[in-house]
C-alpha cells in the first residue's frame, strides 16, 4: 500500500465522519497563522506564574472581544470561559481547555527573539502554545458560528495555575466552568512527538501526583552518645530509604505507586545530633484506585520507621491531582478528528506519563480526553524534555492543534 493510499480517511470512521469531511474549513489563512504565532510568541516573551497571569488573561480577552465574542475573567481574577454558539435549550457544550502559566525557571534558549523577558520565569512546558491552540480554534468556530456552521456550542477555559498544587482547574470548576459542559478535551505539548502529529490513549495517560512533606523531632544530643537521645539524621535517612521500599510493597505492583524525595536537610555540625529533620518529595501512581489508597499507605509507613528510631513525626501529605484518565469515546473521537484532517498516519498510540496534570479533575465531573501535541521539528536530533530552560516547539503544531479541535467540534455534532 502506497504512503498517500494509507493517509487517506478510513471508510469506517464512526458516526459520519466521513461525510462531513468536506465541510470541514479550510488551510488556515496566513494572516490568521501569522497572528497566532506572533501571539504565542508573545505569551513566550512575558510569563506569569500561578494565579498571577494577569497581562496574558489581559491579552486573551482582548483577542476574542475583538472577535465579538463576551469572555468572562474567573473569580480568582486570572483566567477566562468565553462560550461560542451557546443557547438555552440546546444540546450540552464541547469544552477546549487551555492552561496559561508558566514555571518558576530561567529561560536558558540562545538564538530565538522570543525568549523569556522576565528573570527565572519561561513557559518551558508548552501552555503559551495551548493557549494559543484554544485561542486559535476559538476564532475559527466562532467564524463558523457567525456563518451558522458551528452544530454544536463550545465553550473556552483558559485555566490559570495548573503548575500549583492540587491546580487551577479545581477553583475553576468550583467558579462553575463545567456547568451545561457534555465533555471536555485539551492537548499537551509532546517533545518527543514530530510537529503535524498527536499522541493518543485510552485510559490513564499521565500519573497522580502528590507532595509530602516529612518533619522529624528529637531532643538532639551529642554524636559520642547517640545512644542517650534520639539519632535523628539516622532516623532521617531510613526515613529516605525505607519507606519507599515499604509503600511499593504494600500497594499493587501494577500501580506504580512510587515515593521519591527530592530534599532531606538535618543538623548544622558534624559532632551535634539535631532536633530537627526535614524531607519533601512526591508520590506518583498510574493507578486511580491506589491513587485514593496512597495517604494511608505512606502515613503508616513513615509512622512505623519514626517509631523505630524514638522520633517525633509530623507529616503533611498534600493531594495534587489523580491520573488523566482518557474516555475511550472521547479518545475516538479525537482520533477520527485528527484522521479527518491530516490523515490517518497523523495519530500515534502513546505511553502513560510520570508527570502529573491537573485536567484530571475536570474528568472527575465530565468525559474527556487530552492528545499529546507534537512538537518536535521533524528530522531534529536533539533529546528535549518538558520542565527544562531550553524547550521550544515547532511551532507549526499551533496549527495543527486549531484544526484538530475544529475537526473534533464538527465531528462531535454528529456522535
Amino acid at each position: 500500500m502506497s504512503r498517500a493510499s494509507e493517509e487517506e480517511v478510513p471508510d469506517d470512521v464512526s458516526g459520519g465522519g466521513s461525510a462531513i469531511a468536506d465541510t470541514l474549513p479550510g488551510a488556515l489563512p496566513e494572516e490568521l497563522r501569522a497572528e497566532l504565532v506572533a501571539f504565542r510568541r508573545d505569551l513566550h516573551m512575558h510569563p506569569e506564574l500561578g494565579n498571577q497571569e494577569f497581562r496574558t488573561t489581559a491579552a486573551i480577552k482582548a483577542r476574542l472581544e475583538e472577535a465579538g465574542l463576551a469572555p468572562r475573567v474567573l473569580a480568582t481574577g486570572t483566567g477566562l470561559v468565553c462560550d461560542i454558539g451557546a443557547r438555552d435549550g440546546v444540546r450540552p457544550m464541547l469544552a477546549l481547555r487551555a492552561d496559561i502559566d508558566a514555571l518558576p525557571i530561567p529561560d536558558t534558549k540562545h538564538g530565538v527573539a522570543y525568549r523569556s523577558t522576565v528573570p527565572d520565569r519561561a513557559h518551558a512546558c508548552g501552555h503559551d502554545v495551548h493557549t494559543t491552540v484554544v485561542l486559535g480554534a476559538g476564532l475559527v468556530l466562532a467564524e463558523l458560528a457567525r456563518q451558522g456552521r458551528l452544530p454544536v456550542p463550545v465553550r473556552l477555559i483558559f485555566q490559570p495555575a495548573e503548575e500549583v498544587l492540587p491546580g487551577g482547574a479545581t477553583d475553576a470548576i468550583e467558579s462553575g466552568v463545567l456547568d451545561g459542559v457534555g465533555k471536555i478535551i485539551a492537548v499537551h505539548c509532546d517533545p518527543r512527538v514530530d510537529a503535524g502529529r498527536i499522541g493518543l490513549r485510552h485510559g490513564a495517560i499521565t500519573s497522580a501526583c502528590d507532595r509530602l512533606e516529612v518533619a522529624l523531632d528529637g531532643p538532639g544530643g551529642h554524636t559520642a552518645r547517640p545512644h542517650l537521645t534520639t539519632d535523628l539524621v539516622t532516623a532521617a535517612a531510613k526515613v529516605a530509604t525505607e519507606v519507599p521500599a515499604l509503600v511499593a510493597r504494600r500497594a499493587d505492583a501494577r500501580s506504580g505507586l512510587a515515593v521519591t524525595w527530592g530534599r532531606i536537610e538535618a543538623g548544622h555540625a558534624c559532632n551535634v545530633i539535631p532536633q530537627h529533620a526535614e524531607l519533601s518529595g512526591t508520590v506518583r501512581c498510574l493507578d486511580l484506585k491506589a491513587w485514593r489508597e496512597a495517604p494511608d499507605l505512606v502515613h503508616g509507613a513513615v509512622q512505623e520507621i519514626a517509631d523505630l528510631y524514638r522520633a517525633k513525626s509530623e507529616i503533611n501529605y498534600v493531594r495534587g491531582v489523580p491520573p488523566v484518565v482518557n474516555d475511550p469515546a472521547v479518545t475516538d473521537l479525537l482520533r477520527d478528528a485528527m484522521a479527518l484532517r491530516r490523515g490517518a498516519l497523523s495519530v500515534e498510540d502513546t505511553e502513560q506519563s510520570l508527570g502529573g496534570e491537573d485536567f484530571s479533575w475536570y474528568l472527575e465531573h465530565v468525559p474527556g480526553a487530552m492528545a499529546r501535541l507534537g512538537v518536535r521539528r521533524p528530522g531534529e536530533r536533539a533529546v528535549r524534555d518538558l520542565h527544562q530552560g531550553d524547550f521550544d516547539a515547532d511551532e507549526s503544531a499551533i496549527t495543527v492543534g486549531v484544526e484538530l479541535f475544529t475537526a473534533v467540534a464538527l465531528l462531535d455534532a454528529v456522535r
